[in-house]
């Protein structure tokens, strides 16, 4: 500790007055977050040379040399090539200004690209976690009374750590709701068809039962990719778990059960046994 100045005396520190450490390439690259291999690739390329020396005789950068350093990151930072970097450096005011403009145009575009990134990233976000981009509201008018909004945020407790989660939701984002309404016609129109192959007495061994099969793991794949044999494991579930049977026996009476064997029947006509299928 140093000691304590008398009355009238100054302070040691205060008689000299603060010297700038000397701008070496160390010194230099620390304080512009460079690094030291960097200041000597630009110093052989000719963007910028330490243009002084100390009384040790090591190059050390001047003043000025330290503000052309810190155009050269500017540059470097809207990624303008180090050979165009040179040539700014070099450039006549209006040269200089006239390049800038360019710049600050394109910066513009760049920003305008960004923040439409930026809202693409939070719609994936938002995606991921509640699964449906829509409102309450929007869900009972698109999939009818009987939907419950709360079951996208039942699925994705299930499934959340899934890859079809994960892809389900990016799908998902990228969607709005007039498609969200073309996707729900669609379903509709297969759960008709269903129903109606169900009244009909139609053979879920069939080759019509497996075009309707066919087509009910496309519209299942409209969200994530189902396999056939994922697809067995989804029948499973509609017979199992209570609330897809219900749903399905509401539009046919067993329609749940006809549609798991007309799954089953396809899958082994594809050379997949329904007993020893799981989820891919």
């Amino acid at each position: 500790m140093s000691e304590q100045s008398t009355p009238g005396q100054q302070d040691p520190q205060e008689q000299v007055p603060h010297t700038p450490l000397p701008l070496t390439v160390g010194a230099v690259a620390s304080q512009l977050g460079v690094s030291v291999r960097t200041l000597h690739h630009w110093d052989e390329i000719g963007l910028i040379s330490p243009s002084e020396r100390s009384a040790g005789g090591y190059r050390i950068y001047s003043g000025g040399d330290l503000s052309r350093l810190h155009r050269v990151l500017i540059y470097r930072e809207l990624e303008i090539p180090l050979a165009a970097i040179k040539d700014l450096l070099e450039s006549s005011a209006e040269e200089l200004s006239t390049a800038l403009e360019q710049q600050h145009h394109r910066l513009e575009e760049r920003i305008e690209r960004l923040q439409g990134l930026r809202s693409t990233v939070d719609r994936l976000i938002a995606a991921h976690q509640q699964g449906l981009l829509l409102s309450p509201e929007e869900q009972l008018r698109l999939f009818g009374p009987t939907w419950n909004p709360q079951w996208a945020q039942e699925a994705r407790q299930t499934w959340g750590d899934s890859p079809q989660w994960a892809e389900y939701a990016e799908r998902s984002a990228s969607r709005s709701a007039q498609h969200w309404e073309q996707l729900t016609a669609r379903v509709q129109q297969l759960e008709a068809d269903l129903a109606q192959a169900v009244d009909a007495g139609m053979d879920p061994v069939s080759s019509e039962a497996a075009e309707l099969v066919e087509l009910h793991r496309a519209s299942i794949s409209e969200h994530f990719h189902c396999s056939r044999s994922m697809q067995i494991c989804l029948a499973r579930m509609y017979t199992e778990d209570e609330r897809f049977r219900s749903h399905y026996d509401s539009l046919a009476e067993g329609l749940a059960d006809w549609l798991r064997a007309a799954v089953e029947a396809n899958a082994r006509a594809h050379g997949i046994d329904p007993d020893t299928a799981t989820w891919e």
